[in-house]
């Protein structure tokens, strides 16, 4: 009987913990955005905000080994229960603040720049959120409020992607697919937005040659 009460404790204990989120923000006057708050889920769901009261934050989904990823590396900071300031004479880059939450378990760390090898992984990978959201921001803008600037848009799309630097590329396909199917943008740019959206869902794409 003891030994049920324990498990139906245990249960009941492990149930009751909520999983784990990270939260990165990084304030940088005078910089475009001057400000970003990046919230990960364990299950992969992302919050961006470019403003504390932000009422219009852009949601995306990482995919599982992506988020497995992240998490992972947090593990490897100890879930930022150890400073990762280098205390190095360098420029400044931003006030940066990694924050772990999981229930009554709170940690966090601020830096300017850190040394550390997963530090900066983790840093790089917001970095990389953080450009990939502006273009998606100036991508939708172009789609809706200047046809002629959405080639443009697609060419920076592109090239980020070739450098390795788009996270969660599927947010872009309801924009790309817009774009592809309407004849009212310019034909390289349908093209362009053909080809992206074939890449970004994992099919074999068509040349833009």
């Amino acid at each position: 009987m003891r030994l049920l009460i324990a498990i139906f404790a245990a249960i009941t204990a492990f149930a009751a913990d909520p999983p784990p989120r990270i939260v990165y923000t990084k304030s940088f006057p005078g910089s475009t955005p001057a400000f970003v708050s990046i919230t990960v889920e364990r299950d992969g769901r992302v919050i961006y905000k470019e403003a504390v009261d932000d009422e219009n934050p852009i949601k995306l989904q990482l995919a599982p080994a992506d988020a497995d990823a992240i998490f992972a590396t947090v593990e490897k900071l100890d879930r930022f229960k150890r400073p990762l300031e280098s205390g190095l004479k360098v420029a400044n880059m931003g006030a940066k603040t990694f924050r772990f939450e999981q229930g009554r378990e709170v940690h966090e760390t601020k830096f300017n720049y850190t040394v550390d090898q997963d530090g900066a992984l983790l840093a790089d990978w917001f970095e990389r959120v953080i450009e990939t959201e502006q273009l998606f921001i100036n991508l939708e803008r172009a789609v809706r409020f200047d046809k002629l600037g959405v080639n443009q848009a697609l060419l920076r799309l592109e090239a980020w992607w070739d450098r390795k630097r788009i996270v969660a590329e599927r947010q872009f396909l309801p924009l790309l697919d817009r774009v592809r199917k309407n004849e009212s943008y310019l034909h390289m740019a349908r093209e362009r937005a053909e080809v992206l959206a074939a890449v970004f869902r994992g099919e074999a794409p068509k040349s833009t040659q």
